[in-house]
């Protein structure tokens, strides 16, 4: 019941928060740019994306995947694309955080947590699992925390 409601819940909350929040949100999406592969492309991974609330924080182009273990954002997440034209949504993925095997060693170059970190059971694995899926020069990046890690290529 509670996985049900949570997302109507937090469609309406994200909005508070992203006003309260986007100078800020801004500011530490701004350095994604220079992040992308060689290539160009940027490829970013979303965990425990809910309603897609950060979408339109994220540059033209960028190649988002979204992780939740709560498949009931995913219809919100719809609707935030197609509200966000701007981005690439490539998946969504149902997984919780501890365990995104569904995604591949190396294949990010960004991971973004926002409001995630302070409620999971186990932060020292999720945050194994973020090691895991970036790209070497990688970056994982939390606006709750302001936790900025770079991993050497």
């Amino acid at each position: 019941m509670c996985k049900r409601c949570f997302p109507f819940l937090l469609v309406r909350l994200t909005s508070v928060y992203n006003k309260q929040m986007a100078s800020t949100k801004r500011g530490l999406f701004s350095s994604l740019q220079e992040l992308g592969s060689p290539s160009g492309k940027l490829c970013l991974l979303e965990l425990s994306c809910g309603t897609g609330a950060n979408f339109k924080f994220y540059l033209p182009g960028c190649r988002v995947t979204c992780v939740d273990p709560n498949p009931n954002f995913e219809k919100f997440l719809i609707k935030s694309i197609a509200e966000n034209r701007h981005v690439q949504f490539e998946r969504f993925v149902v997984a919780a955080g501890e365990n995104m095997h569904p995604v591949a060693d190396g294949s990010m170059d960004v991971v973004v947590c926002t409001l995630v970190l302070c409620s999971v059971e186990n932060q020292e694995r999720i945050l194994q699992e973020v090691r895991r899926v970036l790209r070497g020069g990688g970056k994982e990046e939390s606006d709750f925390l302001k936790l900025r890690m770079v991993h050497p290529p």
